[in-house]
């Protein structure tokens, strides 16, 4: 079987002791709450030495709670974060061939792969996804895959996939991954798929409490399905898949969500900032519009990987290098970026000015 490799941000993808600023990692600008660390420095002792709760209970209810009740606690997954969600999927309802829009996350394609299955594509032109090309590669597939907002291009599109869920064959299973609608802005009112989870019963939805309470070492996310899909995927979990930190730091999180208000208010104010500020001053660069924390930036003459080798070595500013990324446009003159706070934005601005032609 070929390997197919799937990179990636971090520290550890580099020598983590040139990092100063991590812009790779998509997470929370403010990371974890000093509630959460407050909580978890007083219960360490106590929790380090049980076994976790293998139901997550205390959680899955908590979850519940935070989604207004749209669903019941039989309709949730609890994952050591959303990856690992993606692999129960595909271990539950994948046999032969999945479809999987270009360019996005490339773990739905690992996850695949490792199973044998054919990956077909199918590429997203001028921000959208071709319906037709979808239900077209969709017939002989098991499964499609949508990101909603996408990674990289940091795009959400409501409307487009709720037709294409529409007219999918019910029989193939729709996997939704919304671990960054957290962060869209409420102007554009964006929309769950996890309220049609009773409806449309081939749909599951993914969701990310790492990269929304900056929960990212702890490992922890859930998805959301009907009852029946929810029981087969926990066919697939292991036990104490979920260490009882994380599950405590998610109940935590989820009653502290004035912490996610804030960032979400630095997101909006910072991501406009730094595109108006990179399109309009400098020449060598430019940056896309984006609905979440993150944004591409183009480099007009210096090779991404370049770049990020120089802003790492130079600057101690860690980029996401893009041109693994299948199917996106200019991949290798492209970095993704992190928005973070202001200060940490001027830096990643000031850096690129430096080599500005």
């Amino acid at each position: 079987m070929i390997q197919y490799s799937c990179t990636h941000g971090g520290i550890y993808n580099v020598n983590p002791s040139l990092v100063r600023i991590d812009f790779s990692s998509n997470i929370n600008p403010l990371g974890i709450s000093r509630k959460v660390l407050n909580v978890l420095r007083k219960n360490l002792p106590r929790i380090s030495s049980m076994y976790p709760d293998n139901e997550h209970t205390a959680l899955r209810k908590k979850i519940v709670d935070y989604l207004d009740g749209q669903i019941s606690q039989e309709s949730i997954n609890i994952g050591n974060g959303a990856t690992e969600l993606i692999y129960n999927f595909v271990r539950t309802f994948v046999r032969n061939q999945v479809v999987i829009q270009s360019p996005t996350f490339c773990e739905y394609e690992t996850a695949a792969r490792k199973i044998g299955a054919k990956i077909k594509r199918v590429a997203i032109n001028n921000r959208q996804l071709d319906i037709e090309r979808v239900l077209e590669k969709s017939k002989n597939s098991d499964a499609i895959f949508f990101c909603n907002p996408n990674n990289p291009t940091g795009l959400f599109s409501y409307g487009i996939i709720e037709k294409l869920v529409e007219k999918i064959d019910k029989s193939k299973m729709i996997l939704i991954d919304e671990s960054f609608i957290e962060f869209v802005d409420e102007d554009n009112h964006p929309k769950s798929f996890i309220e049609k989870v009773n409806e449309f019963q081939n749909i599951v939805v993914l969701r990310s409490l790492t990269k929304s309470f900056g929960l990212a070492g702890l490992r922890l996310g859930y998805c959301v399905s009907h009852p029946k899909i929810a029981s087969r995927i926990t066919g697939n979990k292991i036990t104490w898949n979920v260490n009882g930190l994380a599950q405590l730091a998610g109940v935590t999180a989820l009653d502290n969500l004035s912490h996610l208000r804030a960032a979400k208010k630095i997101i909006k104010s910072e991501r406009g900032f730094m595109y108006s500020r990179i399109n309009n001053t400098l020449s060598s660069f430019s940056a896309s519009k984006s609905d979440v924390n993150f944004y591409l930036i183009k480099s007009h003459h210096v090779i991404s990987k370049k770049l990020g080798d120089f802003l790492l070595e130079k600057k101690g500013i860690l980029v996401r290098d893009c041109s693994n990324f299948t199917g996106l446009k200019d991949k290798n003159m492209s970095i993704r970026v992190a928005v973070k706070t202001h200060s940490e934005n001027l830096e990643l601005f000031d850096s690129l000015e430096s080599i500005d032609k």
